[in-house]
């Protein structure tokens, strides 16, 4: 009897084991404890003050944005394993698509341009052209999702991911568990992106006293920031009055309707917020690196700086929501033009150009990694 209870102890113990060992495998050996490094921002003193979001629930860490990095650049994420992030938003051009449409899957067009994803740490809130996503966390999700963009379904992209012997590793160093969902993916991607800063350009440069910059450049300067007042004798091109700040952006979501239509065949933010006030307006976009994100406005419909110029120089177009700091500049004088001279217009340019960061968009740090 004894020798029985004995046997029946050892196998029940034996069968405890296995259900234990079932629900909680044992760690990996030599396995390293979760311990992300966080990453901070290193910002110029110039720009040291100027506002940033970044979420409480997703901090910036190496090694979630090392994740995002490889995300960012995954075609794993599209249905067909060919398109990615990377595809639409290219770094030589400032993280933007030089094409007027980005193709997605199979070749199909998307109806806006790709705007730029740099110094996105800046904006706190409401990204897309329309405004859509209220978070970058929530942006990423759309492209996936989106038939003519990646045309894939999360559960298939976190499966995916899952079967890639490296991702597992990855998340666990990023977010402390080896089980890979959306809402992590979405939080890599959006450290990754908030990484991507662009504050090295000639115009910084001159800001900090590094460096001058020529008579046309500071000319051009002058008029990007000044609003037109003929009766003070005060010329300018009203570029500052919604590219305000030095990160040339407004870091409240603002969106305008900077006269390219009378009649609109894509209603921007109205699209979204189905008010009619809102009909023809799109999101006030950074003009950092803006000689690298041609072509212009949300439908690309603008080859060069020059055209763009032109634009609101001389062929602003009258509607109900016309942005009132437009109509406002142009009614200073004719009503429909700022009056600027063909030099003028060319010194504005040479400034733009200033705003240039070489450095960003060959930075090893934001490019395609090695293991790809």
């Amino acid at each position: 009897m004894v020798y029985i209870q004995m046997k029946k102890t050892i196998i029940t113990i034996a069968v405890l084991g296995f259900l234990i060992s079932c629900e909680k495998p044992e760690p990996a050996q030599n396995e390293q404890p979760y311990t992300p490094t966080p990453a901070a921002l290193d910002l110029p003193l110039h720009l040291s003050n100027t506002p940033y979001t970044i979420p409480a629930d997703n901090p910036l860490t190496k090694e979630g944005i090392e994740l995002g990095r490889h995300l960012f650049y995954e075609p794993k994420l599209s249905i067909d394993n060919t398109v990615s992030c990377a595809s639409c938003h290219k770094q030589e051009n400032a993280f933007s698509d030089p094409e007027q449409f980005s193709k997605g899957i199979n070749g199909l067009l998307g109806k806006r341009n790709s705007m730029s994803l740099v110094n996105l740490v800046f904006q706190d809130s409401i990204f897309f052209w329309d405004g859509r996503a209220r978070n970058l966390e929530h942006q990423v999700l759309f492209p996936i999702e989106d038939p003519v963009e990646m045309n894939e379904a999360l559960p298939n992209v976190v499966s995916k991911l899952k079967a890639d012997k490296k991702y597992p590793d990855m998340f666990f160093k990023a977010f402390g568990t080896r089980e890979i969902s959306g809402d992590l993916i979405f939080k890599a991607i959006a450290q990754f992106e908030r990484s991507i800063i662009s504050v090295d350009s000639k115009f910084d440069k001159y800001i900090v006293g590094k460096l001058s910059l020529s008579r046309e450049e500071l000319n051009g300067f002058n008029l990007f920031r000044t609003h037109p007042e003929p009766k003070q004798k005060l010329r300018g091109g009203n570029c500052g009055d919604c590219h305000n700040t030095v990160t040339f952006m407004e870091k409240q979501a603002v969106f305008r309707n900077n006269g390219l239509d009378e009649t609109f065949t894509d209603e921007g933010r109205k699209s979204i917020t189905k008010r009619s006030f809102d009909a023809g307006k799109f999101r006030v976009p950074s003009l950092r690196n803006i000689a690298l994100t041609a072509p212009y406005m949300h439908d690309g419909r603008f080859k060069t700086l020059e055209e763009v110029l032109d634009h609101y120089n001389e062929h602003i177009k009258q509607s109900a929501t016309l942005d009132p700091l437009i109509t406002a500049a142009s009614n200073e004088l004719d009503g429909t033009s700022l009056g600027l001279t063909e030099k003028e217009k060319q010194d504005i340019i040479k400034f733009l150009h200033t705003l240039t960061d070489s450095s960003m968009v060959s930075n090893p740090k934001y490019s395609k990694p090695l293991d790809f």
